[in-house]
């Protein structure tokens, strides 16, 4: 359904007519309704900056604990122990702090030179080919290899493991296996946890496997071997389709760019605040769910207990009230927080290790290439009602 102004305002994640281009649907709404109410699928919407990040950080009133994917509260699935991204305090403040303690930003930084060869190994065939597809040449390898690195995972395994994971991701509000979308298949991590468990490493798995911590119930104890395997699931995961369309956006947003992209590869100091821009302008996950837990007013209505609220951050990132002339896409641009990663408790724990992706991924293309243009009669969008991004993105290279 394309709407259009003076139509009727409707906003469905689900539709993929409106999913190809959602921001003059979301500027009406921030404009228009900016509690918006979908009576098909029975949820709110909130798209403005101030009230989005108001919300991500209200986690007493905007719960977690039931999912935070809208198809997933709807089908009230129940949710494993350890899913932090499907948890509310004080449970999700225990695991996210186990996790924080070995997924720490000074080990993901510390696999830059890892990063960076491997996407050296990518590139380089491509130098003088005159083609390269932004995703599936290197988007859709470089994450699932970085993670990989951190578990443990040998190279030779991760690009099955990334497939795998995929394929559970497919699908919408009719998806046939929803309790799949959110756990992902874990039974693909157990043959290296028995391996780990006999054989430690310097890794992620074996830290997971030896450490200690007080539980919920005052206990000091270790991880049980299904925890583990949830924790790696998560991990394995959860960065791996963001990260994707982010290196997919970069090659997009640049190639109708031309001229901020010549002065990306004329001075590759401002590659880092670029990425940022790019995931302000573009956010791979574009809209967050929550389950209401109490009755809450907002612009002169009773949202009621029970309700589904969905936090359109993607929305609140070009609202002009935060960003000035928000829909311009500029690489100095200061920005003080996009929502992009979230915001309070749940903001993304993997969120220097997407930036460092970027980064890496952007700087080795520029190496490279200064100039590109994309192949749009080739280029497909990729279809979640949780993502929104690039399956193929092929460029003709100058």
């Amino acid at each position: 359904m394309t709407v259009s102004g003076g139509s009727e305002l409707y906003y469905d994640p689900f539709d993929f007519e409106i999913d190809t281009d959602p921001y003059p649907v979301w500027r009406r709404m921030r404009d228009e309704q900016p509690l918006y109410y979908n009576e098909l699928y029975k949820f709110y919407a909130l798209s403005r900056y101030e009230d989005a990040s108001a919300a991500l950080t209200d986690w007493q009133t905007y719960r977690s604990g039931r999912g935070s994917i809208l198809e997933v509260i709807r089908a009230n699935i129940d949710i494993p122990s350890g899913m932090i991204l499907f948890e509310d305090p004080p449970r999700h403040d225990l695991h996210r702090a186990l996790l924080a303690r070995v997924f720490t930003p000074k080990k993901m930084l510390a696999l830059e030179p890892k990063v960076r060869e491997f996407t050296a190994r990518c590139l380089d065939p491509f130098v003088g080919s005159g083609t390269f597809d932004f995703v599936a040449d290197l988007g859709a390898q470089m994450p699932m290899r970085t993670i990989g690195y951190l578990l443990g995972i040998p190279e030779s395994d991760q690009e099955a493991i990334r497939d795998r994971q995929a394929r559970s991701l497919t699908g919408g509000q009719e998806s046939a296996d929803l309790y799949q979308a959110v756990t992902v298949d874990s039974s693909m991590f157990v043959d290296y946890i028995d391996w780990r468990a006999n054989n430690p490493s310097d890794d992620l798995m074996t830290e997971l496997l030896t450490a200690e911590f007080t539980d919920e119930t005052g206990t000091l104890r270790k991880l049980t071997r299904d925890e583990v395997l949830t924790y790696v699931t998560l991990l394995s995961g959860a960065g791996n389709e963001t990260t994707t369309r982010l290196i997919g956006w970069t090659g997009k947003l640049l190639a109708e760019h031309p001229d901020q992209r010549r002065e990306l590869a004329a001075d590759r100091s401002l590659v880092p605040n670029a990425i940022e821009e790019i995931l302000r302008y573009e956010a791979p996950s574009p809209i967050q769910a929550r389950y209401v837990a109490r009755d809450v007013e907002l612009y002169g209505q009773t949202v009621p207990a029970g309700s589904i609220m969905t936090l359109l951050n993607a929305s609140a990132n070009r609202d002009d009230r935060h960003f000035p002339d928000a829909d311009h896409f500029d690489i100095h641009r200061r920005i003080d927080r996009h929502l992009s990663f979230g915001y309070g408790i749940h903001f993304c724990l993997g969120a220097a290790l997407a930036r460092l992706e970027g980064r890496v991924a952007l700087d080795e293309i520029l190496r490279r290439w200064s100039e590109w243009e994309i192949d749009s009669e080739n280029a497909t969008m990729d279809r979640t009602s949780t993502t929104r991004g690039w399956r193929r993105l092929p460029a003709f290279l100058g």
